[in-house]
């Protein structure tokens, strides 16, 4: 069974959009994944197609129909698919590498791309939406922020990085920012490679690079370390 993303979404044009490119569109190709795309508005069944309305108790902004975002959702994901139910909101919980790596280990997701001003929380209630957030910022949709989760996920899919140790040594993997990295030409620009680099000692070079990733991550995200390990 390979890894099946649902996207519910006004907008179904927008995917797979990058996804199509790169490691994630040549997986799509060989099928290592699939990304398929339902129309929320389909499941209006007014004559103007409507699938928002004024929110209760006043305010700015439109909200989804719960009525509408549910006949969408149990299409998408009928009774028996296991499949995670995810809505995409900067109110969820932030998403990180862990959750990332627990999602690829399944046999897909389910993403509603939520517009306007919000849901109707009686439909993530009532269908187990779990929210997810990308940042601690306002996007026009959830579709930019549901094409940031399926290429984290897609890209640790089996076979689809070439090398496995690309993603075991990366920033978060190991709960520490990656190293720099360097490259020929030995110098560039008056700026030479770190000779222990080129040293071909294979222990300090692991060593150098476990105090770089180390120092960067005390410099840029502290909150990574144990409180032990941060300097105020």
């Amino acid at each position: 069974m390979i890894f099946t993303a649902s996207v519910l979404t006004l907008y179904p044009d927008m995917f797979p959009g990058s996804l199509g490119h790169s490691l994630a569109g040549r997986a799509l190709s060989r099928q290592d994944w699939s990304c398929d795309t339902v129309q929320i508005r389909d499941f209006a069944t007014d004559k103007h197609k409507t699938v928002d309305d004024t929110p209760a108790g006043g305010g700015a902004g439109m909200v989804l129909k719960a009525n509408v975002l549910a006949r969408a959702i149990d299409h998408a994901s009928p009774e028996g698919d296991n499949r995670p139910r995810l809505l995409m909101s900067p109110r969820g919980q932030p998403l990180n590498q862990k959750r990332v790596r627990q999602l690829a280990a399944g046999d897909g997701v389910v993403i509603v791309c939520g517009r306007f001003e919000g849901v109707d929380q009686r439909v993530i209630e009532a269908r187990n939406l779990e929210e997810v957030s990308i940042g601690d910022y306002i996007l026009s949709g959830g579709e930019v922020a549901a094409t940031v989760l399926l290429d984290a996920i897609v890209r640790l899919l089996p076979g689809v990085m070439g090398n496995a140790e690309s993603g075991a040594n990366e920033s978060f993997e190991t709960g520490l920012l990656e190293h720099p990295h360097y490259t020929r030409p030995a110098e560039w620009e008056g700026r030479p490679i770190p000779p222990v680099l080129i040293s071909g000692d294979h222990q300090k070079v692991a060593r150098w690079q476990h105090r770089q990733s180390e120092e960067l991550t005390r410099m840029r995200r502290p909150d990574l370390l144990p409180n032990e390990d941060r300097q105020d």
